[in-house]
Formats: C-alpha cells, structure tokens, sequence
C-alpha cells in the first residue's frame, strides 16, 4: 500500500522502514545515521558490498564519459573487454555474451535465443523457481501464489516438472523420484521434439535456497543431450561468487549451453548478461532481438570493477571460508530451537528455515530492532530467512550477525 500523500507506487512490498542514505562494505546507514548490518546484499545484488571504491571509481570515470550509448547506433570501448573477460570466467564453451538491463529480461531473452536456435516453441521449468516477474518469466515461476495470483491467463508453452523434495530422507531416491516424473511429462504433456530448453537455477532462489542436487542436473543435462534440448542456467543470484564458486554450476557436473547473469555481476547496478555457446548464437537473427540500454556504458565499467574485485587472489576462497564458518555456526544454533528445522546453503547463499512464517519473521524483526542487523524471509510458505550478504563480509560481521539471530531465537522461543 502507497503511504498517504505518496505519489510513488504501491505495489512494492518492504521488508524494512529504513530510509537509507548511504552505505559502505557490509553496513548501510540511514538518513538518522543510524548505522546497520546488512545481510541482504539488496537481495544478493550487492556483491561487492556498497559503494566499494573499485566500482565507485569506475563507474565515476564512465559517467563523465558517457552515459548512454545505444548499441544499435553506436558501439562504445567497454563492450568487447567486458565480452572478453566473461569468456574467461564462465564456463569454457561459453563464448558469446548478450547485455542487457534486468534478470527477468535476459531469461526472456535466453528463452528467446533457444527457440530461435532450435525452432521448438515450449520450454520446461521445475517446481517452486522463481525467474521473474514479466509475463513470460511468471509463467515460468511457482514459488509464490502471490506473483501469479491476478495476471492470468499467462503464456503458453511453458511446462512444470517436478523438483526433488530438499526434505526427503532418501536424497538419492528422490532424485530419481523427480526424474521419473520429469520422464512423464516427456511422455504425457509435451514431446520432448517440442522443447527449446530446460531452464533451471542451480541453487533455487525464492522458494528458499534451496542447492540443486548434482545428480538432478546430471539427469537433466543428459536429457538434454539425448533429445537435443537446450540447457539454460538461471545464475541470477548465485552467479558472481556467491556460492563460493564463480558460477554455481562450476561446482557440477554440467555445463549449460546458455547462462543467465545478473545481480551480483555489476554489484548490483542495473546491468545483466547471456552467455551462450557461439554456434547458437550464429543462430540468433540479427535485427531480431535488442534493447533500448542493451550495453550501458556505466553499467559494463561496473561489471568490469566487479569481476576485477572478484577475481582477485584469495577473494572466493574467503567467500567459501566465510559461508563455512556461517553454516556451522548456525548448525549449532539448531540446538537452541527445536523450531529451527534446517540450515543449508552454498558458499554465503544460506538458508534457515523454521516451522513457521510467524517464528522466521519474529526472528527477522527481533534482529533489526534489537540488533539492527538486516534479514529477509524467503520461501513459500515464507518460513526461510536467507543469508545473502556482500561477499566482502568479514569473519567479525559473520560473528556479529549470528550473535543477533541467536539472541532473536531464545526472545521469540
């Protein structure tokens, strides 16, 4: 709901009533000078924490330059480098990058890309994803009734499958479960001749942080194989180091034929990016696809500050470090609350999950009034609370963020 006298939207929601005013590394500090520790990373954009000096400066430098460079007009000097040091850092057959501004529009774009390059028309998601909030994109998300919920009908040609249970006893069993099922909408609802691509994220986002099995993207990745079917990963929010990895599939036994890029890839200015291997994008007519800010000028310095601060030795060895001493010590908090049903994560992409919406959002509030350390729920059932702060987070930070979620626990019990 819009606040009275507001000539801004109200359809968005909040998860605080901070006003914000600046921000540096881990903390941002609000127009009081009030200051807090921020474990959202504004939704795991921000991956080189706020206002870092690298990306600061860069973006400075461009801004004096040029703003807006249309790239169907005129090419600007940063399209190539950025191209060129994504080709290093994704996966090896990835060679060829389409830059755009928002996730939900490099998804449409990557479905796009497939259709075109196999001439099939349909696409298969998997329960409880969330790829965005465009009419396509939500059609391609379940993880909330509340996205869907007033927008039908929504397009055609979008299949849901089965994602194996993260809770199941039998992880193994499940996954050949979610499999079987898989082979059932091959065989019942859509030939698999029909479809362009699977499009799936390796750690599932909204539904809760919840990591992709390896062996499920395995026995996708060999569908795909076996009935010529596009692989596209979402890395959204687990691209750009916050699995501890550069990308989240680098840790499995797949590599995807288009990936998608945004959030953490520009430390959370609006910029995205497709990947894809150069004889699918050979494919892709030109003239039939671009944008009005395709290939911002500010936007690719962004990037490129980004993934020099990323890259640079020791920085995800530290992210993987980081998450580790995250995830024990909040395993250890399970102890205090049998309430506290799992902790899960990769890297500092991590997930508590409680018996209840009201006891995970009592434990968020309790951390920001008290603590003043900031959380957001997740889920869909809205029993998560996700960790996602910057990646420059400290091993002090860590420390103080659980001592808040401790204390929260034994006051909302």
């Amino acid at each position: 709901m819009a606040e009275t006298g507001s000539h801004l939207s109200g359809v968005w929601s909040t998860a605080t009533d901070i006003q914000v005013d600046r921000g540096m590394g881990c903390r941002i500090v609000d127009v009081n000078d009030q200051q807090y520790l921020d474990f959202t990373a504004g939704i795991a954009a921000a991956s080189t924490g706020h206002a870092h000096p690298k990306v600061v400066q860069a973006i400075a430098d461009q801004a004096a330059r040029i703003v807006h460079s249309q790239i169907n007009v005129y090419r600007h000097n940063l399209l190539a480098p950025l191209a060129a040091k994504l080709a290093e850092i994704t996966p090896d057959a990835i060679d060829r990058f389409y830059f755009g501004s928002t996730s939900d529009e490099i998804i449409e774009s990557a479905v796009k890309l497939a259709k075109h390059a196999t001439g099939r028309r349909s696409v298969v998601v998997f329960d409880g994803a969330f790829h965005g909030r465009t009419h396509y994109t939500l059609a391609m998300s379940t993880s909330r009734l509340i996205d869907r919920e007033g927008y039908g009908p929504l397009p055609t040609g979008v299949f849901v499958a089965p994602f194996p249970d993260p809770h199941a006893s039998d992880q193994e069993e499940e996954v050949s479960r979610a499999l079987r099922a898989l082979d059932r909408v091959l065989a019942t609802e859509i030939a698999s001749s029909e479809i362009a691509a699977f499009v799936i994220e390796p750690v599932i986002g909204e539904r809760g942080y919840i990591p992709t099995p390896n062996g499920f993207m395995a026995g996708l990745a060999a569908r795909c194989e076996e009935h010529g079917i596009l692989f596209i990963a979402d890395e959204t929010q687990s691209g750009f180091g916050r699995t501890g990895k550069m990308f989240a599939t680098d840790s499995l036994d797949v590599e995807p034929d288009i990936i998608c890029m945004a959030k953490g890839i520009a430390s959370g200015f609006p910029f995205a990016a497709l990947g894809t291997r150069r004889e699918l994008d050979d494919l892709w007519v030109t003239g039939s696809h671009s944008g009005s800010s395709n290939g911002n000028p500010i936007g690719c310095a962004a990037a490129l500050a980004t993934i020099e601060v990323l890259t640079a030795p020791g920085f995800l060895d530290n992210v993987k470090a980081r998450g580790d001493q995250l995830i024990d010590a909040l395993r250890e908090l399970q102890q205090l609350d049998q309430a506290l049903l799992h902790v899960r994560g990769r890297g500092l992409m991590v997930a508590t999950e409680f018996d209840s919406a009201e006891r995970a959002q009592a434990v968020v509030d309790h951390c920001l009034r008290e603590s003043r350390v900031i959380l957001m729920t997740a889920g869909t059932r809205g029993r998560t609370i996700r960790w996602s702060p910057p990646l420059v987070v400290t091993s002090d930070e860590i420390n103080e963020a659980v001592s808040a979620f401790s204390a929260a626990i034994r006051a909302t019990g």
